[in-house]
């Protein structure tokens, strides 16, 4: 014991002369504004629960360019769409690589996946492997019939519950199982969402949600790294251990069911595996599982969150409801499912849609980027190896971007009579941007938008949602429970009633 506090004590002195060393090095520069931290560890613990919504506070007092420090580590906030796109669109070469961090160690295969990896060889190859594969309007048309197929298997198994629903639960076996089909060519779920499998594949996911949201100690202060004091390196290694079981399990099954006809994602990479041998920048085996995992993980528990905000936003403004209703019975019909065809010509739905990208944000603070350069940025300095973080929940929420009630669920803000018509969600709009933007917008984006969107139009045409015994519309739960996604903290749980004829969901 002695001997341990010997070495912890060792440790906060070798970070305290850091520290001070740091601060002489910046003594005569202009850092943006911020509030003062605590000896060593800075502001790390003044974050709370809930940081994007801690640091949404802070940038009223300090304005939308915040300082912070964690342990050793400068932090700046950008929390408008003018300083967002400081960073995301003029310095955005300068930002595009990511800070070290132990969820990209521990978790994501040691930085090898897509989402962590350094801006280099590697990131442009893997990047251009799932543009061209999976997100290139080429690829999403052609497994367009497997996107609908899937959403008929929710909308029948729905109807075959006859009762209550956690619908974030069940909107993330379809979305999974969509994602898989396109991946590995096949469902990894069954078809009504049975068993133990979803559920505990969703509890993982969660799991790396919630632990790559934690702000981890021992990432700032690596003097004291060593002791884990969160003891979150040693639950990300033993999460990675379950993933890694999970896609060695669905490779092996793959490789005996594969035939040369193959066309899914995984048969892909396998033969480019084989062709990248001896080449500067290899694709290997864990590269595709570190590819694998992101797909797996950022393509459905933000879809399924997103999925399950709007649905709770609607049924909060009946009135909204009964007017998308109106609008998708008029475009589909009554006899039909809605089909991806159909999105087009549905301005409601997607303004609904943007809203809840503007209110429900799926990743509330962006993923940190890291300044390989000193910069200014109006007029402040930020020195190399600053960690970057925008906050997209509060620019959704900023008076000056949004005049017109910024807190309030108004879809018709995005109508064309609306101020904001004409604003997407594809990264050139800085008031908006739940994808991010510029080089590490998210890669994504286009089937992350139609999923949503599909799903939303699907549930709200084919069901009545009738709320459990004592719920009440305005009095539904809208806790957040934050993570590196925002998912609600009560899951929504409804009775769907049909609301179709009886042949649409044949």
């Amino acid at each position: 014991m002695t001997s341990f506090l010997i070495l912890f004590f060792f440790a906060l002195l070798l970070a305290s002369l850091l520290l001070a060393r740091d601060r002489r090095s910046h003594r005569h520069c202009r850092l943006p504004p911020g509030p003062t931290g605590w000896p060593l560890l800075g502001n790390i613990l003044q974050l709370g629960s809930k940081p994007h919504q801690t640091l949404h506070a802070l940038s009223k007092t300090y304005g939308p360019l915040l300082h912070l420090r964690f342990g050793s580590v400068h932090v700046i906030v950008a929390s408008n769409a003018t300083t967002a796109a400081h960073f995301l669109r003029t310095h955005d070469a300068n930002f595009s690589s990511r800070p070290p961090n132990s969820g990209a160690e521990h978790i994501a295969y040691n930085y090898r996946d897509l989402v962590f990896a350094p801006y280099g060889p590697r990131w442009r190859m893997l990047r251009r492997l799932c543009a061209l594969q999976l997100f290139s309007a080429k690829a999403l048309e052609n497994l367009r019939h497997v996107r609908e197929e899937e959403v008929v298997c929710l909308v029948q198994g729905l109807a075959r519950a006859g009762k209550p629903v956690d619908v974030g639960a069940a909107v993330n076996t379809c979305a999974t199982n969509a994602l898989s089909r396109a991946l590995v060519g096949r469902r990894v779920f069954s078809v009504d969402g049975s068993g133990e499998g979803p559920e505990e594949f969703k509890e993982m996911v969660v799991e790396l949600m919630r632990l790559a949201g934690v702000f981890n100690v021992g990432d700032f202060v690596p003097a004291i790294a060593w002791l884990d004091p969160q003891g979150l390196v040693r639950k990300m290694k033993k999460l990675h251990k379950r993933f890694d079981e999970f896609l060695n399990k669905l490779i092996t099954e793959h490789q005996e069911m594969a035939d040369k006809s193959n066309n899914d994602m995984l048969s892909l990479l396998v033969k480019l595996k084989d062709e990248t041998d001896g080449e500067d920048v290899k694709l290997t085996d864990t590269e595709i599982k570190a590819l694998l995992l992101n797909l797996f993980t950022a393509g459905t528990d933000t879809t399924s969150s997103t999925v399950e905000w709007a649905l709770v936003e609607l049924i909060r403004a009946p009135g909204l409801l009964g007017r998308l209703q109106d609008e998708l019975d008029s475009v589909v019909g009554r006899d039909r499912l809605v089909s991806e065809s159909d999105l087009s010509e549905l301005p409601l739905l997607q303004a609904v849609v943007k809203e809840t990208f503007r209110l429900h944000p799926s990743t509330p603070l962006s993923l940190p980027r890291v300044a390989t350069e000193d910069c200014k940025v109006d007029g402040f300095f930020i020195p190399s190896g600053t960690t970057l973080l925008v906050n997209v929940w509060a620019i959704g929420r900023d008076p000056e971007s949004w005049p017109d009630e910024p807190l309030a669920f108004r879809p018709d803000r995005f109508l064309p009579n609306g101020r904001h018509h004409g604003v997407d969600v594809k990264g050139g709009d800085f008031e908006l941007i739940p994808f991010g933007a510029g080089r590490r917008v998210c890669a994504g984006l286009s089937l992350g938008l139609r999923m949503v969107q599909f799903m939303v139009a699907t549930l709200v045409h084919a069901y009545n949602w009738v709320l459990m015994e004592g719920d009440q519309a305005d009095g539904l739960d809208m806790e957040e429970a934050f993570g590196l996604t925002l998912r609600r903290a009560m899951p929504f749980v409804a009775h769907p009633v049909p609301r179709l004829s009886r042949k649409a969901y044949d």
